[in-house]
């Protein structure tokens, strides 16, 4: 139910800055103001972590760090004028999170966890009239993770895993190559601000905790259709 609560949450800001940009700003009269890309993503981590807390102690040189994983991506971009669109980026990941460091480097992976990131960018188009049509954005990603389950040794009865939602930056550059006057093959890459928290609970260790940077690179490559 708080995925749920979570997703309506952001459908409804995303609602509400939509309808402020296109009312606050006089658009040109544009025939295809909505574009949908469906693209195949690889999400690449940029990890770094703090070191692991073990019931309130610290263990030095430790850490965790963050699979990658590939799945298909759906974007929604609507154009205020020729140029500035709003576009809402929708995926769905699933990561694995190892031990790290040399004494903790034995636990191998200690969490698995789906990724639900929904992200809202402000674009510039800088040729939106051309075959190639390169644009540029920066916006606002919302990470909510669900489904986490404890792993390896540290997983025995009773064990449970809590990672802290996050709010943080993105930015984004990218360009469609139009084949005709709709369809479209797009190529995309992202860099997006994830930080979490991660709390075990009972396991077999005790009360774990650890500061994560997920920070991944996203690169894209797909096709769309302007409506």
């Amino acid at each position: 139910m708080d995925i749920i609560k979570n997703i309506f949450h952001q459908i409804l800001i995303i609602s509400l800055l939509i309808t402020t940009f296109s009312t606050s700003i006089h658009a040109a009269d544009i025939d295809d103001r909505w574009i949908v890309r469906l693209r195949g993503i690889h999400i690449s981590p940029d990890d770094s972590s703090g070191d692991i807390s073990v019931n309130g102690g610290v263990v030095s040189n430790s850490g965790v760090g963050v699979d990658e994983d590939t799945v298909p991506e759906l974007d929604i971009t609507y154009m205020i004028t020729r140029n500035i669109g709003v576009e809402l980026i929708l995926a769905r990941s699933n990561h694995t999170v190892t031990a790290r460091g040399m004494p903790v480097a034995g636990l191998g992976d200690v969490i698995n966890t789906h990724v639900l990131p929904p992200t809202l960018t402000l674009q510039y188009h800088f040729n939106p009239e051309g075959t190639i049509r390169p644009y540029a954005g920066i916006g606002v990603n919302y990470t909510t993770f669900h489904n986490e389950k404890v792993r390896g040794p540290l997983d025995i009865a009773g064990s449970n895993i809590r990672l802290d939602s996050s709010w943080g930056l993105a930015a984004q550059l990218g360009f469609d190559y139009m084949l005709d006057n709709n369809w479209f093959i797009n190529a995309d890459i992202k860099y997006i601000k994830i930080d979490t928290t991660a709390k075990f609970n009972d396991t077999a260790l005790g009360n774990v905790e650890v500061d994560v940077d997920i920070d991944p690179i996203v690169v894209g490559l797909g096709f769309g259709r302007r409506f």
